[in-house]
């Protein structure tokens, strides 16, 4: 059967739930679900509310599952002042609460449907492993668009989609004291940013945006209260 693409997530939680019979043996079913943020940890914190014998197994690129993404540049402004406030829920604590297999650091390199085997690297040590499935669920998210043009590469440009992006970020400007900022995006995590980094007393913040608007989903006229 084709892997299970959880996008729009919780609607797509649900759908795949509905779908999923756990074979003829909840005992003997195995879910992978490569990805461990907000889709990934409560996809698998649904199918443990289904079944408490299924096998559930998280692969996670990063050091973090279930952080909050939209808290990243609250942080940075300084109004949300604890690193670990950015932490919905930690690897121990879906092991203990949820009987979850959470593998943080590890990333996915293959899958072969044919066999239903993945396989999978931990990023410390190298190693290789390999992993049988009866049901696998795909909730990596996306990357953040980083435009083709010269100098994107250049010290000092950063994305903000993960809680290392904001390390980065945070550890940048507490060496270099920017005075300039420019933001390639007016969505949400944008717009929350450039006004994070006026809340933090930067005197020039920027936002550009390829759109004809800012803030996408709004009606064009209600975007203009934000230009």
């Amino acid at each position: 059967s084709s892997p299970f693409q959880a996008s729009g997530y919780t609607t797509a939680i649900v759908q795949f739930a509905s779908r999923f019979t756990f074979g003829s043996s909840p005992a003997m079913s195995r879910v992978i679900i490569v990805g461990g943020s907000a889709a990934g940890a409560s996809t698998a914190a649904r199918l443990r509310r289904l079944s408490e014998d299924v096998k559930i197994t998280i692969f996670e690129k990063s050091g973090y599952v279930s952080f909050a993404n939209c808290g990243l540049p609250y942080y940075l402004g300084g109004e949300i002042q604890l690193w670990s406030a950015l932490t919905v829920a930690k690897p121990e604590m879906l092991r203990s609460r949820f009987n979850l297999n959470v593998h943080t650091g590890t990333e996915v390199v293959s899958i072969d449907r044919a066999a239903k085997v993945v396989t999978v690297r931990a990023l410390a040590s190298g190693e290789e492993t390999s992993h049988e499935y009866d049901e696998l669920v795909l909730t990596m998210g996306c990357d953040a668009l980083m435009p083709p043009i010269p100098g994107i590469d250049r010290a000092g440009h950063f994305t903000l989609r993960s809680m290392e992006d904001t390390s980065a970020i945070e550890a940048w400007m507490a060496t270099k004291h920017p005075n300039r900022v420019l933001v390639c995006g007016g969505g949400f995590i944008g717009l929350e940013f450039a006004e994070q980094m006026r809340v933090k007393g930067i005197p020039e913040v920027h936002v550009v945006e390829l759109a004809q608007q800012v803030m996408a989903p709004l009606d064009h006229e209600m975007a203009q209260y934000l230009h």
